[in-house]
């Protein structure tokens, strides 16, 4: 990430100035949560959503894999990584969460099949929730021409208190402990007495990627050695 206004560039998975005016300084981004969807999962989701126009006036390519597909369908990295783990394939997505210096990641095959994962990271209870599956993407490279690739899924990770969820007749609803439904939302969970539990801030990177930086991660799903 680059901040145009300090000529700053930033750490995507730590939060960190790296290179530029703040880099010396004792600073770090609050994690916001975000996700990755298509455009027809998300409008049916959020029809009053307004979209910027692909006419940016800048010549850069926005049609799926035009830009990196080529890297996205590999399984090889742009550049050298020193350091790495077997423990899963090297660009395995995951979803990652760190709470109280903590870092876990969630594999997205794990998530996909068991869709609603009730854990604790730390002294937060979580629950992580990928309900619509995997996004696969086909598209055009400019590179090496047509190309298929996996872009992730739509995963959301919210806090949960004492409550224990599993999945609900649909995609945005979520059964406690004693059945009672509670809807997703983009801020938090709602039951229907209003009760919310918020959302957490997390990543949806590849496994290189995260270990790299994290490489005291726990891993659901993965006994430790």
């Amino acid at each position: 990430m680059y901040d145009r206004e300090t000529r700053t560039l930033w750490n995507h998975l730590t939060g960190e100035p790296v290179l530029g005016e703040l880099a010396a300084k004792n600073i770090r981004l609050k994690v916001l949560p975000v996700v990755v969807t298509t455009w027809s999962e998300w409008l049916v989701q959020h029809p009053e959503t307004r979209v910027l126009d692909l006419q940016t006036g800048f010549q850069r390519p926005y049609l799926p894999g035009a830009a990196y597909g080529d890297y996205y369908s590999s399984r090889e990295t742009m550049f050298p990584v020193w350091r790495r783990s077997s423990v899963l394939d090297t660009k395995t997505r995951v979803f990652a969460l760190q709470i109280g210096g903590i870092p876990k990641a969630y594999p997205l095959e794990v998530l996909n099949r068991e869709r609603v994962v009730n854990d604790t990271l730390g002294a937060q209870s979580v629950v992580v929730i990928a309900s619509r599956g995997s996004i696969r993407i086909k598209g055009d490279s400019r590179r090496i021409g047509p190309v298929e690739y996996d872009a992730g899924g739509e995963v959301r990770a919210y806090e949960r208190g004492n409550r224990t969820f599993r999945p609900g007749a649909a995609p945005e609803i979520l059964l406690d402990e004693n059945g009672q439904a509670w809807r997703v939302t983009e801020d938090a969970l709602t039951s229907p007495a209003n009760e919310k539990f918020s959302r957490l801030g997390g990543h949806l990177a590849y496994w290189f990627g995260w270990f790299s930086f994290y490489p005291q991660t726990l891993i659901y799903g993965v006994s430790p050695k």
